[in-house]
């Protein structure tokens, strides 16, 4: 027996595809720093906690579809803080913000048909498009410009008989870029003018740490019907574990398409919702401590990197994540070495190999993403760990 095409197609996760090897460390009573994945050590808001302590239900219950109309309401009050007005019944509620990629494409894709995104990209983007039978067409940004967008054209050179929408994710994960008005607009004028899909990953909206606005593809005029929205709470209540994301879009016809799959999988979690209801409520100067704490770990974590000799890092302008140039010839054999061979003082760091973020092959192979969601007492020590890792690995350029 064989197991299908689609599984033996689909990638696996870079965040998350060493994890036995880290495992296997902390076996051997090695202490691992996790910069591989986006999992915070910020408190939960207290708020969240106690909606979570205080539930009193009789029946744990199935909720809507759509997901229930006390958080849709809430949700449509914190957009509205940044100047997008929505109904609550445009917003669906998913588990976490991956279903709410994998319903987007479901609904907007056929096989065959094409999605362009900027390259790197977050991994499982590439996966769930694999899982929908589409095919994945990338627009190449670089380390040494930051990450900024190319020029127009590179996005007019991918766009086929086939392709039915980009997507982007700004602030970006795994770059930490944060896409300008200008850049926002040539977007606009690229969905307008092909009639494409675009779908925007704004889960990192939270975190900008440039004092320059954040500019939703929400906010474009003149594609209301495009556009799809992803979003999460996952990360601005440090809160990953109850998966609740949502699917927001002015668009009716997607909006049923989507509820088809919302239907099929009955309901969005529960316990989930009610604490992620109460988490809207958190208050500002919450929000800005964490705000502040992820601005200073950037700032900490990317002087550190750029000293050690050989490493190079953009610095990112949102989200808290960066993507890491290393002085080696293979980032994932160097990662993985890092969890089986190597320690320092009992310690070791895991990463996520740049590789699995890009779409062609062969690119990212000596770059590294790294999450700066530590404190910064451990990233100091990670530091350490890898600046004393680079000198020992035995591939190092």
């Amino acid at each position: 027996m064989k197991t299908s095409l689609r599984s033996t197609m689909m990638p696996s996760s870079p965040i998350r595809k060493l994890a036995v090897y880290a495992d296997q460390a902390k076996a051997r009573g090695i202490h691992v720093y996790h910069l591989n994945i986006g999992q915070p050590d910020i408190k939960t808001p207290p708020a969240a906690l106690e909606a979570m302590r205080n539930i009193d239900r009789s029946v744990l219950e199935y909720s809507p579809s759509q997901g229930y109309i006390g958080l849709r309401r809430k949700l449509a009050e914190y957009y509205a803080g940044f100047g997008i007005v929505l109904d609550p019944d445009e917003i669906i509620i998913t588990t976490g913000g991956s279903e709410a990629v994998l319903f987007a494409f479901m609904t907007c894709l056929d096989p065959g048909d094409e999605i362009i995104v900027t390259d790197p990209s977050y991994a499982n983007y590439m996966a769930f498009a694999k899982s929908c039978g589409a095919v994945v067409k990338s627009v190449r940004t670089r380390i040494e410009d930051g990450f900024r967008l190319p020029p127009v054209e590179k996005f007019e050179e991918q766009i086929g008989p086939r392709t039915k929408a980009i997507l982007i994710c700004n602030p970006n994960n795994p770059t930490g870029y944060l896409y300008t008005r200008k850049e926002m607009l040539q977007i606009r004028d690229i969905v307008k003018k092909h009639d494409l899909f675009l779908i925007s990953d704004e889960v990192y909206r939270e975190f900008i740490y440039t004092g320059k606005p954040y500019i939703s593809a929400l906010h474009l005029a003149g594609t209301e019907q495009n556009t799809i929205l992803i979003d999460s709470v996952s990360k601005r209540y440090s809160e990953c574990g109850i998966r609740i994301g949502a699917l927001i879009t002015r668009n009716p016809e997607v909006r049923a398409a989507v509820m088809k799959f919302c239907q099929a999988r009955l309901s969005p979690p529960l316990i989930g919702q009610i604490i992620a209801e109460a988490s809207v409520d958190t208050p500002e100067s919450y929000m800005k401590a964490v705000h502040d704490e992820y601005k200073a770990r950037r700032d900490f974590l990317l002087e550190g990197l750029n000293k050690i000799p050989g490493v190079y890092s953009p610095v990112p302008p949102g989200a808290f994540y960066t993507m890491v140039r290393l002085p080696v010839e293979d980032a994932e054999d160097f990662c993985r070495w890092c969890l089986t061979d190597f320690e320092y003082e009992g310690q070791t760091v895991m990463m996520a190999p740049g590789a699995g973020f890009y779409t062609e092959e062969g690119e990212g192979r000596n770059e590294v993403r790294m999450a700066y969601v530590l404190n910064r007492d451990d990233l100091a020590k990670a530091l350490v760990v890898l600046e004393k890792a680079l000198e020992a690995y035995p591939g190092r350029k």
